[in-house]
């Protein structure tokens, strides 16, 4: 997060991607598209591990560029810009999972990693060999981590995938999600809290509980 009576023009100094949205809001030419190459594959994978289906996470994320130039005139850095990019993702998806509710969804199988690389349940569990019985091994615990995963609620996961794929510490967390430092602390408490209860007996990475605790 952006210190307090910090400028712009400062913010700009220390984050390139805020240079680069400036360009942006400048019209400069390819400014745009450097920046959907730079952002594309993140927060298509951040919205793969949240809906769980590619071609939903394919629209959303070309929602959210669409968004962003819309905005473009409007855009004043107050903080990361990676921090305002996922606010914007955080709520499209938080509608879309809200829409899913209110209809069937299809289930996907948990093994299907698809076009943009692994699933959270595949990222939690490492690959620990190449033979065929652990290959099978990882995608039964895989399956485990994908059902584990599902019992968090809308905000527990968020916060989680926020955590554990984009590295986000708590107040960057708080400010994608419009919430207190100390409502992402509780909400990732009791995520590990409620994927220990899951995972119990099974793998944790690393021989630690699943997510790890972000930075202050």
């Amino acid at each position: 997060m952006a210190t307090t009576g910090e400028t712009s023009a400062q913010l700009a100094l220390r984050d390139p991607d805020i240079r680069l949205m400036l360009r942006v809001r400048d019209d400069e030419a390819g400014a745009f598209e450097e920046l959907v190459e730079r952002f594309q594959h993140r927060l298509v994978a951040v919205m793969h591990h949240l809906v769980s289906n590619a071609e939903e996470a394919e629209d959303l994320a070309q929602e959210v560029f669409l968004r962003v130039y819309r905005a473009r005139k409007k855009y004043r850095p107050r903080s990361k810009f990676s921090t305002w990019l996922f606010t914007i993702a955080n709520n499209l998806a938080v509608n879309c999972l809200r829409a899913r509710q209110r209809k069937p969804a299809v289930p996907l199988t948990p093994h299907d990693s698809g076009p943009l690389g692994a699933r959270p349940e595949e990222q939690l569990v490492k690959d620990r060999g190449d033979s065929p019985s652990q290959h099978m091994q990882q995608l039964e615990l895989a399956a485990v981590v994908r059902r584990a995963l599902d019992t968090l609620n809308e905000r527990q996961r968020m916060a989680v995938v926020l955590n554990k794929f984009e590295d986000m510490n708590y107040a960057e967390i708080a400010e994608v999600m419009g919430l207190s430092t100390k409502a992402i602390k509780s909400l990732l408490s009791r995520a590990r809290m409620n994927l220990r209860a899951a995972l119990a007996g099974y793998f944790f990475m690393d021989g630690e509980p699943i997510p790890d605790e972000p930075a202050e």
